[in-house]
């Protein structure tokens, strides 16, 4: 909505540059979508390292019985 009404105020002051906005904005979103994907696969990476990384700990911690143990929670 934010947005929305910063376009307006944008099209009220220069409404060339609005409309510009409005029609670069589709073509700018495309072109930024694999930089996404990219960054949801190295998220999801690094959240597999991480859990390679803890799994001896949270073995430890489950085989000793501390306290992620009795709560029932692997992580």
């Amino acid at each position: 909505m934010l947005t929305f009404v910063l376009w307006l105020i944008l099209l009220a002051l220069c409404w060339p540059l609005a409309l510009l906005a409005l029609f670069l904005y589709p073509l700018v979103w495309l072109v930024l979508l694999p930089f996404r994907m990219l960054g949801v696969a190295v998220g999801g990476v690094l959240a597999l390292l991480w859990a390679v990384v803890t799994l001896p700990a949270a073995i430890l911690r489950r085989l000793s019985g501390g306290p992620a143990a009795a709560k029932g929670d692997l992580k």
